[in-house]
């Protein structure tokens, strides 16, 4: 027999649309169950990019302090090397009049660790490790709680987002559980069970590529830039952090048997040669530690179900271009948490409600959709070996002559559309004080100097 718990609300997958979504709930009163199916917050395929409206998230809930701690990189706009070869700014997040004007690159598991110690002391947040949503619970065509087990050491040990499927056999015995809620919300990611159980189809979006993901231990300096690097189809994405990089080599869709066909040293010296600095280093390199990405870029036609909500990859997986993954999941759940915290209160969840959740939220995804296939136009033809990585003519020559236009590309990556702000009650600390908003007034270089 399974033991059976209720909630008000019970999120499946703690990245950062779940565990967000979770502290708001339960700051404003909503008991909140939040299940990940992994005993740490660990990923190989992790987005690492925290936009200026999370940094301002953060000051709104009182934990900018905090993550100023971690040590992390600033990024102040995405640029990409012109006809001229000159760098061409297309993305100018210094325009933006926001509190933290830039984009920061910081290991997510520190960002969702950070958020989980804040949810930890709220009486009404729950988080549970090492537990796996396994089916919802129907009643009459509603969702009124989801079937769990403890995750088996041979899966909760897994740090990849591959395809189900993939995993290996479970080795331990499993425990299953039973949580009762008003209200489900899936944020498990692009594979979401729950979206494939309840029947939310999705719409399949341009992508012809896929990616390798691996690391190269170095201390040498590289510049700070989420923007792809190199031609030939031997295209890269740099992640510096302290004493290693993280290395996103693109590659064409479906060409990881052939590419690694070629060899290692075919790998190596393509790193070399866009990379100069890591020449000392690449030789440590082996195609062990080289993880593929199965890039997927989809949108779920309906969000939601009677009691089911999907936020973040679960309604709309993005690539890993632009790093707009992060940004898009945390606002998701920072709007449904506003949004819907009065009717979980009250412990009635109608379908209007959350219809209102996508409502609100699409104008923002589909303008993060059109740019980022805009980024996919300008970088496929380079990976496969077409054309150099170039912003479109037209494009470069209205940014350079115009600078001012590359505001607006930097607001729908760096905020949306339609920005969100974190509730009034999300703000309040255990004082009963308002978390005051004073600490906007941290200077860049805080921000910077851990």
């Amino acid at each position: 027999m399974a033991d059976t718990e209720d909630a008000d609300c019970v999120i499946i997958g703690g990245g950062p649309a779940g565990i967000v979504a979770g502290l708001l709930l339960a700051r404003g009163g909503v008991r909140v169950v939040v299940l990940e199916k992994h005993e740490d917050f660990f990923r190989d395929f992790r987005g690492d990019t925290i936009h200026p409206s999370t940094l301002r998230l953060l000051d709104e809930l009182g934990l900018y302090h905090e993550f100023a701690r971690i040590a992390h990189r600033r990024v102040e706009g995405v640029t990409l090397t012109g006809r001229s070869g000159d760098e061409v700014l297309l993305a100018d997040f210094t325009r933006l009049n926001l509190p933290h004007p830039f984009m920061t690159i910081a290991p997510q598991w520190d960002f969702l660790n950070l958020l989980a110690q804040a949810g930890a002391n709220e009486p009404n947040f729950d988080l549970r490790m090492g537990i796996e949503a396994t089916s919802l619970i129907w009643d009459d065509g509603r969702v009124v709680g989801l079937r769990a087990r403890t995750a088996p050491a041979a899966e909760a040990t897994r740090h990849t987002d591959a395809a189900p499927g993939s995993a290996q056999a479970p080795t331990t015995a499993t425990k299953t559980l039973e949580f009762r809620a008003p209200l489900v919300i899936a944020a498990d990611g692009r594979w979401s069970k729950a979206r494939a159980e309840a029947g939310l189809a999705v719409r399949e979006l341009h992508s012809t590529i896929d990616v390798w993901w691996f690391r190269i231990d170095t201390e040498a300096a590289l510049p700070d830039s989420v923007a792809p690097r190199g031609q030939d189809g031997k295209v890269f994405v740099v992640i510096p952090r302290r004493g290693h990089v993280q290395i996103a080599r693109l590659i064409p869709k479906g060409a990881d048997e052939r590419l690694r066909a070629e060899g290692i040293e075919a790998l190596r010296r393509a790193v070399a040669e866009t990379y100069p600095q890591l020449s000392a280093d690449v030789d440590a390199l082996e195609f062990a530690d080289v993880k593929l990405l199965d890039v997927r870029r989809n949108e779920a036609r309906r969000w939601s179900a009677e009691g089911l909500l999907c936020i973040g990859d679960s309604a709309h997986a993005m690539s890993p271009l632009g790093g707009v993954g992060v940004n898009l999941a945390v606002q998701d759940g920072v709007a449904a948490a506003r949004m819907l915290a009065p009717s979980l209160r009250s412990g009635h969840i109608s379908a209007a409600d959350l219809r209102r959740i996508r409502s609100r939220r699409l104008p923002t995804t589909r303008a993060v959709e059109f740019l980022q296939s805009m980024i996919h136009r300008m970088v496929e033809p380079a990976v496969h070996g077409r054309a150099p990585i170039r912003p479109p003519g037209p494009v470069e020559w209205l940014l350079t002559t115009v600078p001012a236009l590359t505001r607006i590309p930097a607001r729908i990556l760096g905020v949306g559309i339609t920005a969100e702000h974190a509730p009034d009650f999300a703000r309040t600390g255990h004082s009963g004080l308002p978390q005051s908003s004073s600490t906007v007034s941290t200077t860049d270089r805080d921000a910077t100097s851990a």
